[in-house]
């Protein structure tokens, strides 16, 4: 599942990155030469003196920024340390943060439940539908619904006990208050149903998934399996009942329910099998018998008046109603003789479960319920884990189903995702600027901005560390590298020409803090309407926004700082003392030759030397 949220996520990325690279490096160029005009500004209008103003403004500002770099270069210990401490910051909040799947939405609609004591009767089911559709009905919120009696959407259960009510909202424009919108709205139908004084009767109101496919309903889903034990139907329902009561005394579980039971009435009828032989009666006409009157039993499908009836033989509703009708049924033996059924046959009343299920080949019992306000999928998966271990006793087992067991499944895969997509970038970086130190100036800004978006999210509770935000982390691991590439760049090129390193780096600064400014602001207001999101899939949508938006203030603010740092100290750890020394006395060797060549009007003999010096100067750094 995982796999298929970020197919969508990396393809639409891939293609916008491809589109984008072309437009830059086709039609922008001659975008820029049609445009770009040299333009002087005067104090004419209020526009020009406007932009002069904050051009002065911005100068300013960019020489301050220069001077805060050379500070922090000076003080690089100070740098590293804080960088530790943020990458330490941001594991622990990362491990406290309440993680998830996928969240619960307000996809405008709900399920309503509910199970009568075993038995019950359809008219007593009705009479409960009744009550709840007036309830559901005069709710604020709810547009329509369609109610099922004798079905359970949760078990799957065909029984007289069970019904199902599909409750579709009004839409989301026309629901304003809390009141009216998913949680909101389960609780106020879950008030008012607990005001009505419903005996009897257990009743759930749950979401539907938040993805169509994964499991019957929102929330967490357990199979409590019967393993290695020969205990009966009555004994597996003692055991659930107990692992359920103790979920509810655990705040993150305490939704938890189970519809299993066993102690419908029932009868356990036996057929007399060597009596049958004895008559001359076959078993199988035996149960065709009782299938044919107290059931229905097909026999075909004839043509009249050109049109197809089906043939459905089944005694009428009088002489099916007890079980005590049993001994006015015949069969038939191998003489054409009609015996009585009663003579063949034995039966008492018992107690049974009226649905058997299984799961993994083993007996099981469904555990479902809501994730409680205020804690995670991943922190409900715990204490189900935590409660199993104490309450189940030995022989007894667990799977997670659902929603739940996806997100078990998709548990260590964001890991592998999120450390290949480090690697990628890292192999690239190495190709880009031939060296295994100086990518790891840009990497280490990924913790900066991850460090952002974990901190956006511990500062809104309502949103957990969930599939969207481990992709909106993916998304920051190019735009926190965006913006460091841009100096480390352009200050990488500068010291391969031989300039010193810190007047390269503090050149680079000044030079690229425009553009970072332009594109970050830019990329934070283009997320602003993921943060601000509503209606349908707004929790997706707002969990990325927040986590992208968190991310990049931080690389915008701090990484700016901290990145030319880190390029200075593994500049001077890749390429040594002795390499620096040489590329700066290469570079003052050409200079001092172009200047000859300036004041001389450019002798063609100069300009070769030049031009040779700066070949081997190429070559020579290529070898080193």
């Amino acid at each position: 599942m995982v796999g298929r949220l970020y197919q969508q996520f990396a393809i639409t990325i891939a293609i916008s990155v491809v589109l984008s690279a072309f437009i830059a490096l086709s039609l922008t160029p001659a975008l820029c030469t049609l445009l770009l005009r040299p333009s002087h500004l005067k104090k004419s209008n209020i526009l020009d003196r406007f932009f002069l103003g904050f051009n002065r403004g911005f100068d300013k500002f960019t020489g301050g920024y220069a001077n805060a770099v050379r500070r922090w270069i000076k003080g690089s210990h100070y740098a590293v340390i804080l960088l530790l401490c943020v990458c330490v910051g941001a594991v622990i909040m990362f491990k406290k943060k309440p993680s998830g799947f996928i969240p619960a939405e307000d996809d405008g609609r709900l399920y309503i439940t509910y199970q009568l004591p075993e038995a019950s009767s359809v008219t007593q089911s009705v009479e409960l539908m009744n009550k709840l559709m007036d309830i559901v009905g005069k709710t604020p919120g709810v547009n329509h619904f369609a109610a099922l009696s004798g079905f359970n959407i949760l078990n799957g259960g065909a029984n007289s006990n069970n019904g199902t009510m599909f409750v579709m909202l009004k839409p989301w424009e026309e629901r304003k208050t809390p009141g009216e919108k998913l949680p909101g709205l389960l609780n106020v139908i879950r008030e008012r149903i607990a005001r009505a004084a419903i005996k009897n009767a257990n009743i759930v109101v749950i979401p539907p998934p938040p993805i169509r496919g994964i499991g019957v309903a929102g929330g967490f889903s357990m199979q409590i399996q019967q393993g290695n034990t020969n205990d009966d139907v009555h004994q597996f329902e003692n055991v659930v009942k107990k692992f359920v009561a103790a979920c509810k005394k655990n705040p993150a579980i305490n939704t938890a329910f189970s519809y299993y039971g066993a102690h419908t009435p029932s009868y356990l009828l036996t057929v007399d099998r060597d009596k049958c032989q004895k008559l001359g009666v076959s078993i199988s006409d035996v149960f065709n018998t009782m299938q044919a009157y107290m059931g229905s039993l097909f026999v075909n499908n004839f043509t009249l008046y050109n049109r197809t009836f089906h043939v459905v033989v089944q005694a009428d509703t009088v002489f099916r109603s007890m079980i005590g009708n049993m001994d006015k049924y015949y069969v038939r033996n191998q003489d054409s003789t009609m015996l009585p059924l009663s003579s063949l046959i034995q039966y008492k009343p018992i107690e049974t479960a009226p649905l058997i299920t299984h799961f993994n080949i083993f007996r099981s019992a469904e555990v479902d319920g809501n994730t409680p306000s205020g804690y995670s999928s991943g922190q409900s998966i715990d204490a189900l884990r935590a409660t199993a271990a104490k309450v189940l006793p030995q022989g007894y087992t667990y799977e997670f189903s659902g929603l739940s067991y996806e997100e078990i499944r998709a548990g260590s895969m964001t890991v592998y995702i999120f450390s290949f997509s480090i690697v990628f970038v890292f192999l690239f970086l190495a190709a880009l600027y031939e060296s295994w130190s100086v990518p790891f100036s840009v990497l280490l800004a990924v913790p900066i901005s991850a460090f952002g978006a974990i901190l956006t999210l511990t500062l809104i509770p309502p949103l957990t560390n969930n599939v969207y935000a481990q992709i909106g982390l993916i998304t920051l691991i190019g735009l926190s590298a965006k913006n460091a590439i841009l100096i480390v760049e352009f200050a990488k090129i500068r010291v391969d020409r031989g300039e010193p390193l810190l007047q390269s780096t503090l050149e680079a600064v000044r030079l690229r803090l425009r553009p970072i400014i332009m594109t970050s602001p830019a990329f934070i207001l283009g997320v602003m309407p993921l943060v601000l999101a509503s209606g349908a899939g707004a929790v997706a949508r707002k969990t990325i926004g927040f986590t992208v938006l968190g991310g990049m203030i931080a690389s915008s603010s701090l990484a700016i700082f901290i990145v030319p740092v880190l390029f200075v100290l593994f500049t001077k750890w890749s390429y040594g003392k002795k390499q620096l020394a040489w590329l700066q006395e290469h570079h003052a060797e050409l200079m001092e030759k172009q200047s000859k060549v300036e004041a001389q009007n450019i002798d063609p003999e100069l300009e070769y030397d030049i031009e040779q010096a700066r070949q081997e100067n190429i070559a020579s750094r290529e070898n080193l």
